[in-house]
């Protein structure tokens, strides 16, 4: 018997979720708009003016008035940026730029939001996994090392020495003296690039499996200056170390390995006894029912359907996902080898759960 074919509907309920449906179209089509504005720096042109009309925003930002106002259109009916009906001027209110601007670092929801078209660009691939199985591989989504690399700027960059690098005790006196990094699942390498320039006496190594970010990170290292630093194309599921490092960092990357579980292996070889293993990943459960309340919640299913699982799975993985979460992390550590694993969160960043552990000698 079919529970949804009951003809005694609730219609109160039905307009409840009416309202609802329609409240998820208007938002996903800001998402988009937030985009724009977020990559065509209006946000951050506006932060700096008062009222201005679309002709004053679009001379002052160098843009065409036609798209400014258009896109205007939609901040304002979106409640993002108000509007003077009188004066036809529009204004960025100081609150909204605090987490709109390129200024708010972390606090910046626009980065966020370059995601979905991200994602959007697969969407015919995803259907048809449903049908065929598979995944869709890295190569195929379009700017995705240049939003990871500003997300992870924003995510960890930002919070790295005032908030990241202090959860694990003495570490930055070790740091300061000269140990042994390395970064795996580096990408563009920003935050192993500000560690080597802010730690001289350190030795930082990063590994990643795509030409493309390792190339970007070896092209910001020399922008820099910073010679204490090297990069190179590596499985990590395949480092084959042994007692090599004295710290070894892994930001927002296990979950979409492959062979995670090797990879973890790999890392409590690669480390010396006594070695740090860092590392930052979702802020999640792996049981669904205790992540109805999460406040990402939804993005996080989303974005592990459309990129973070599927990637795995495109190259025969495990497919964990983004929401592999706390429990069976730490599983999975205990059994590369792990014990004594602390998972903290900080009080700024919703997202992440941050894991230390130390491997014993």
């Amino acid at each position: 018997m079919c529970n949804n074919c009951n003809l005694n509907i609730d219609a109160e309920r039905t307009d409840e979720f009416g309202q609802k449906l329609l409240q998820i179209v208007n938002h996903s089509a800001l998402s988009f708009m937030l985009s724009i504005g977020h990559r065509a720096r209006l946000f951050d042109i506006m932060s700096e003016m008062e009222h201005a009309t679309s002709e004053a925003i679009a001379e002052q930002s160098g843009l065409n008035e036609r798209y400014v106002r258009e896109w205007l259109g939609a901040m304002v009916t979106g409640g993002i940026v108000e509007y003077d009906p009188v004066l036809k001027t529009c204004f960025l209110p100081a609150e909204h730029a605090a987490l709109l601007t390129r200024a708010a670092g972390s606090n910046n929801f626009a980065t966020t939001m370059q995601w979905f078209s991200v994602l959007g660009s697969v969407e015919d691939r995803i259907v048809d996994c449903f049908s065929e199985g598979g995944g869709v591989p890295y190569s195929e989504f379009a700017r995705f090392h240049e939003v990871m690399a500003e997300e992870s700027y924003n995510s960890v960059v930002c919070g790295l020495f005032e908030h990241i690098l202090p959860l694990v005790p003495g570490l930055e006196d070790k740091l300061k003296a000269g140990i042994e990094v390395l970064d795996i699942g580096c990408g563009s390498g920003l935050a192993l690039i500000e560690m080597a320039a802010a730690f001289p006496q350190s030795r930082f190594n990063g590994f990643d499996i795509s030409e493309e970010s390792i190339g970007r990170a070896q092209a910001s290292a020399v922008k820099r200056g910073v010679t204490n630093v090297t990069f190179q194309v590596q499985d990590v599921s395949e480092m084959k170390m042994t007692d090599a490092f004295d710290l070894i960092t892994a930001f927002d990357v296990i979950h979409d390995q492959a062979k995670p579980d090797q990879v973890l292996r790999e890392v409590n070889a690669a480390l010396k006894p006594g070695g740090t293993f860092l590392m930052q990943d979702i802020a999640a459960s792996s049981n669904v029912e205790q992540n109805i309340t999460n406040p990402l919640g939804p993005m996080f299913y989303t974005i592990s359907t459309m990129h973070c699982m599927t990637v795995s799975l495109a190259q025969g993985g495990a497919g964990l996902g983004t929401c592999w979460g706390k429990e069976l992390a730490c599983s999975m550590l205990e059994e590369a080898g792990f014990n004594n694993i602390d998972v903290q969160e900080l009080p700024h960043d919703i997202m992440n759960y941050f894991y230390t552990m130390t491997k014993m000698s």
